[in-house]
């Protein structure tokens, strides 16, 4: 009887570490057109410098929901205000890769989910004419009315989903769409930053 509880012990004391040491599954990120964090997925190598620690979690780009009222700071959009994927918000001199748009045509952005959770809507943003790729994302150089709105009613996403939009005109160069999806059912939302070329 004493030994059983001995193992018992054991099994229990092991399985404390273990729980600590597996971070949840997280959540979702744009993979199509590559966000910063797709490119920097240690899966897909997009970018020449070292991205921390958000090559390893990609869809973990998670922060407090209401944007733009509310929501990460400026200048730590892109990162959801979490300072341990900051290299998402360094502009890198405007040396992130870009996807070629063409104003008023098509562009679909693909998600994907690594928890499916009940989901408010998604929102996509545009920089202003003009924006200067070498500074890092605020909402002054941000159209703070979304390009596109997807409600969703509180229901859960897929393991993908797409979401079709009309290109914005007005624009030329290197521009960023940030996507935001946000959560009904806790505090938070994903953020996820585009790199673009008109």
């Amino acid at each position: 009887m004493r030994t059983r509880h001995i193992v018992g012990a054991v099994v229990a004391a092991l399985a404390v570490p273990l729980t600590f040491a597996f971070p949840a599954s997280s959540h979702g990120w744009v993979t199509t057109p590559p966000s910063r964090a797709a490119l920097c997925d240690v899966h897909t190598s997009g970018v020449p410098w070292d991205c921390g620690d958000i090559q390893w979690e990609p869809q973990s780009v998670e922060g407090p929901k209401g944007f733009p009222a509310l929501g990460p700071s400026d200048g730590t959009i892109c990162a959801g205000g979490n300072a341990r994927f900051a290299e998402l918000d360094a502009p890198h001199a405007g040396a992130w890769p870009t996807t070629p748009v063409t104003a008023g045509q098509s562009l679909t952005f693909t998600w994907k989910f690594t928890a499916r959770h009940a989901t408010s809507d998604f929102r996509y943003y545009l920089t202003k004419p003009g924006y200067d790729a070498g500074q890092p994302i605020t909402r002054a150089n941000l159209e703070l009315t979304p390009f596109l709105t997807v409600p969703y009613g509180g229901k859960q996403v897929p393991s993908t989903l797409s979401h079709t939009a009309t290109v914005p005109s007005g624009r030329t160069g290197h521009q960023v769409v940030v996507a935001v999806w946000t959560i009904a059912d806790t505090a938070n939302a994903f953020y996820s930053c585009t790199d673009v070329r008109f």
